[in-house]
């Protein structure tokens, strides 16, 4: 799995563990209401196994980026300095945004 497949995925966990929560104040906010909108907090006992896999995605990501040795031949794109400064950089644009809808029961009640 690549840099971008992990990103993919952990931005998929991360939407899925904050389903219960941002869902509901995100279809308020559009005007979209009514009683089945709580049912979204059933998925409230898997939100545990999403976090561990977002963050552990997004670990996973930042080894790749930041602690494994580039295979790289010389003369190919990933052997250039500026394109592993963008990956950084797409990495860090992702993970701040995830973390914050990680993190989104804690400050919630801002919202509602």
């Amino acid at each position: 799995m690549d840099t971008r497949q992990t990103l993919w995925a952990s931005a998929l966990a991360a939407i899925g563990a904050s389903l219960c929560c941002v869902a509901p104040l995100v279809l308020v906010t559009l005007g979209i209401g009514g009683a089945w909108v709580t049912t979204l907090t059933r998925f409230e006992p898997a939100r545990p196994v999403f976090v561990v896999l977002t963050l552990g995605l997004l670990a996973l990501a930042w080894r790749r980026l930041y602690r494994a040795p580039a295979a790289c031949e010389p003369g190919k794109p990933c052997a250039e300095g500026a394109v592993q400064r963008r990956q950084r950089l797409i990495f860090w644009l992702v993970s701040v945004p995830l973390l914050l809808l990680l993190a989104f029961p804690w400050y919630a009640a801002l919202f509602y």
